[in-house]
């Protein structure tokens, strides 16, 4: 904005750069009749909205020889309009043989003086109004009060432009359409064997496995993907040949696997099968040993740790005789064995039959399946009925509430919003439905409370930056607004950068918004205004009058215009 100068003769005098006065004047009289001669310059010129305040600084000089010293005075800024007014605090100056506790202003130098106050902004101030300051002199028992000296006129409230375009989050799924699983089976063999004994067939783990081939034979949507074979043999014997007998015990199971997988005429190729051989179970030796009950536990353990060489380990456990003997009858067993890990993938409902079972039948799809075939539609009602049934069918799971909450939000509905929020919030405090409670409660108009709901949901996304932006604009914060929100082209950002001065970049943001509204309209042309393009401004008010003729009134005593009024045939 520009500075401007008022004085009581010349509304809008640039200030003064020399100073002619009388000598003479020494008194209450001469002291008014000259008081132009102050150069009081008011900034900003117009006063400007900022957050909820109308700040003001006054800068001017008492010229030499003015200030009479017997004489004291008190200025008050005023801001006047039809019907009211506002007064910033006054302050006081006296003269150099005057009593009182002012600020003493030199009679032969005089002195420079720089005044800043704020009241509370109401809107019966926006455009129209004067800015004046009221001087009340004092000498002795007379009292003067003094012509007002008009420095500006009323407040600018282009701040209060800011659009509510708060960001609500829609919490994601974590829907995949093949879902990997594993089956776990275990074959144990006899001393020195790699046969697959037929009772091992007939155990519970193994039953699994061949009731999961049969899955996969039956249906289409479940494929096995491959099986992982690890094979142990008991730390017993030579080492060379225990490693030989992992391997085949590896082999042997793979072959039973693969029968299985002949009966039902599925096939299973060498890449389909990882056999990895291990050689002695030292590892699980060791693992069974400590949940065992054996007597000579701990002493067996310590021989563990005292050697690394397997065939010294074995000959210090074989010599404690009568342990050996529980060791091979409740450990070694457990370690002749083949562990087998069978993957398999489950191929989910395709789009379309999720699209048909989320409306008739959603009871029977998973948080996920419902969450993303909500995705998969294009009218808000829609989702937002799908997100109903997600609230219901999984009640405790945030997202359905968060999500349905979302919807309801686009469509304006934010009381209804607001109750999901809150069910949503109750459940988990996540960063997610607080950045939502908090852009309601900005528009309740609580900005300070939602503030605070907006640092506890920092991480959660973009989203949360620009809601504070929203709120750093209304607090008259502009520099922290525009880092809030980002790289965004928005109304709020081309807002944000217009009050912090930069009426360029502004324009730049509004260009590249796509932003059709009446409002945007009405923004650029301040801009334009304030750049001093005047066919700009003209242009682009006419085409916010255009899409919203209620802002003629506005236009018409908005002063953002005031210097242009004439160029833009206002």
């Amino acid at each position: 904005m520009k500075s401007n100068v008022y004085t009581w003769k010349l509304p809008a005098l640039a200030v003064f750069t020399s100073l002619i006065f009388f000598a003479g004047c020494a008194g209450l009289g001469s002291m008014d009749k000259e008081k132009e001669a102050l150069g009081l310059e008011a900034s900003p010129e117009p006063l400007i909205l900022r957050g909820n305040m109308v700040e003001l600084k006054i800068e001017g000089k008492f010229p030499p020889k003015y200030f009479a010293k017997k004489v004291s005075v008190e200025a008050t800024p005023v801001l006047s309009w039809d019907g009211g007014s506002a007064s910033f605090d006054t302050q006081g100056f006296q003269g150099e043989e005057a009593a009182g506790n002012y600020k003493v202003i030199p009679f032969e130098n005089g002195k420079a003086f720089s005044y800043e106050a704020s009241i509370p902004f109401d809107p019966a101030m926006e455009d129209a109004g004067e800015l004046s300051v009221r001087i009340s002199g004092t000498k002795g028992s007379k009292t003067v009060d003094f012509d007002p000296i008009v420095i500006g006129a009323g407040v600018i409230t282009t701040p209060l432009m800011v659009q509510s375009d708060d960001r609500f989050i829609l919490a994601k799924d974590n829907f995949k359409r093949v879902l990997s699983f594993d089956e776990n089976a275990t074959v144990n063999y006899m001393k020195s064997s790699s046969t697959v004994r037929s009772s091992e067939l007939r155990d519970e783990d193994w039953k699994a496995l061949r009731a999961l081939i049969a899955l996969a034979n039956d249906a289409d949507s479940v494929s096995l993907t491959g099986a992982a074979i690890e094979a142990y043999a008991s730390p017993e014997g030579e080492i060379t040949l225990n490693e030989d007998l992992a391997s085949d015990r590896a082999s042997s199971a793979a072959a039973a696997l693969t029968r299985e997988m002949k009966r039902k005429k599925m096939t299973a190729d060498e890449a389909f099968f990882s056999l990895v051989p291990k050689g002695e179970d030292w590892n699980g030796f060791k693992d069974l040993m400590k949940g065992s009950t054996i007597e000579d536990k701990n002493l067996i353990l310590r021989v563990l740790e005292m050697y690394s060489d397997k065939n010294k380990r074995e000959e210090e456990i074989r010599n404690i005789a009568k342990t050996y003997k529980e060791i091979e009858k409740d450990i070694l067993p457990q370690l002749r064995r083949s562990q087998m890990l069978v993957s398999y993938d489950v191929e989910g409902y395709t789009d379309e039959e999720l699209m048909d079972l989320c409306m008739s039948n959603p009871d029977v799809l998973t948080v996920e399946e419902l969450l993303f075939s909500a995705t998969l539609f294009e009218d808000m009602n829609d989702k937002l009925t799908i997100y109903q049934s997600t609230a219901r069918v999984h009640a405790g799971d945030f997202r359905g509430h968060n999500n349905a909450g979302w919807c309801l939000a686009q469509m304006g509905r934010m009381n209804q919003a607001w109750e999901l929020f809150n069910a949503a919030l109750e459940l988990e405090r996540s960063k997610i439905v607080l950045n939502n409670v908090a852009a309601i409660t900005r528009k309740d108009g609580n900005i300070d409370d939602a503030m605070a709901l907006l640092n506890e949901a920092s991480g959660a996304g973009p989203e949360v930056g620009y809601n504070k932006g929203i709120i750093l604009i209304q607090k008259g914060d502009y520099p922290s607004a525009i880092s809030n929100m980002g790289r965004e082209s928005t109304m709020n950002v081309a807002l944000a950068k217009l009050l912090n001065g930069d009426a360029s970049a502004a324009k730049k943001t509004l260009e590249n918004a796509s932003d059709e509204s009446a409002a945007a309209s009405y923004l650029m042309a301040i801009a334009c205004a304030r750049l001093e393009d005047a066919s700009g401004a003209k242009k682009n008010l006419s085409d916010a009058l255009s899409k919203d003729a209620s802002l003629r009134a506005k236009a018409e005593r908005d002063l953002e215009f005031r210097d242009m009024r004439s160029a833009m045939g206002m």
